[in-house]
């Protein structure tokens, strides 16, 4: 689906990040080219991160709260001998170590270590809110901040290269992993682990839940092509097809008597014969009631 004069714009766009500039540029470019105002995001990557943003428009922003906690897939590169104070190329150097004599073994088992569910301490130099400021604030102002360990799962944590830059070493890795999961924080606990301290030179994000980067717009420039919110919710909770008469009395905060049966997920997507989604639906004992009415309006 796309925008059109007259219409408001509703559906999800998949922006292809490059570097250099801040998730909130990307939003406020969206709503250039889009012209509405209401456009969020599911999840900001920093600005020397690339890759893919998940923008919601409309009405579809309601949409994002599924879409927040999804997994994702980063490929990133790690230089240990190097620490910075923000976890990554952008900070200052705190600590330079010869790591010369780490060995892929060493390097090997410090992934391993790091694969599965941990407990992860974020980077101080992070969106965290501590007493209501931002992590990234309180550090920039020269506070101190303490962020307590977080469990995530990192399903995957590949090293698909190891380049040797005299004292340092560049580790290029693929991360699967939870959501809340901070790459940097990976880097830094690998050097850490090693004993020669190590930072994130490079990140990209890939994947996002069902919606790899490959699909994604590499430019906001009008018209912008929108995926429909039916189509999204599908990809990320499965469909609930309903009858008219059944939408209809979703719409109206009626449940569906003894439909139950027919779910295939917690909370899918009723979608109508028309292929709208009408809302996001749940078992309510043998019945089924919209949990939130999102009902698309007739193109």
């Amino acid at each position: 689906m796309s925008s059109s004069a007259g219409i408001a714009p509703n559906g999800i766009v998949l922006v292809d990040k490059p570097g250099g500039v801040t998730s909130h540029d990307i939003v406020a470019r969206a709503r250039r080219a889009l012209a509405t105002r209401k456009i969020g995001h599911a999840g900001t990557l920093d600005p020397m991160a690339t890759g893919l943003l998940v923008l919601g428009v409309g009405p579809a922003t309601r949409l994002l709260t599924y879409l927040v906690g999804l997994d994702k897939t980063y490929e990133a590169t790690i230089r240990l001998g190097v620490a910075t104070d923000s976890d990554d190329a952008d900070g200052a150097e705190t600590a330079r170590t010869d790591a010369a004599l780490v060995t892929d073994a060493q390097i090997a088992a410090g992934v391993a270590a790091l694969t599965g569910e941990i407990d992860q301490v974020p980077s101080t130099v992070s969106a965290i809110k501590v007493g209501g400021r931002r992590a990234y604030d309180l550090a920039r102002a020269g506070e101190q901040v303490a962020l307590a360990a977080r469990r995530v799962t990192v399903s995957r944590f590949e090293v698909t290269g190891i380049r040797r830059e005299g004292p340092a070493i560049d580790v290029d890795v693929v991360v699967d992993c939870s959501s809340g999961t901070y790459i940097r924080a990976l880097a830094r606990d690998l050097g850490a682990g090693l004993g020669v301290g190590g930072h994130l030179t490079a990140l990209r994000r890939t994947r996002i839940g069902p919606f790899p980067v490959g699909d994604a717009l590499a430019a906001l420039e009008p018209p912008v092509p929108l995926r429909t919110p039916a189509e999204v919710a599908t990809a990320v909770l499965g469909a609930f097809e309903v009858t008219a008469d059944e939408a209809r009395d979703l719409r109206h905060g009626k449940r569906l008597v003894g439909a139950a049966a027919r779910l295939t997920g917690p909370t899918p997507a009723a979608i109508d014969p028309e292929g709208r989604l009408i809302g996001i639906v749940e078992r309510r004992g043998a019945d089924v009631k919209s949990t939130m009415n999102m009902a698309e309006e007739p193109s």
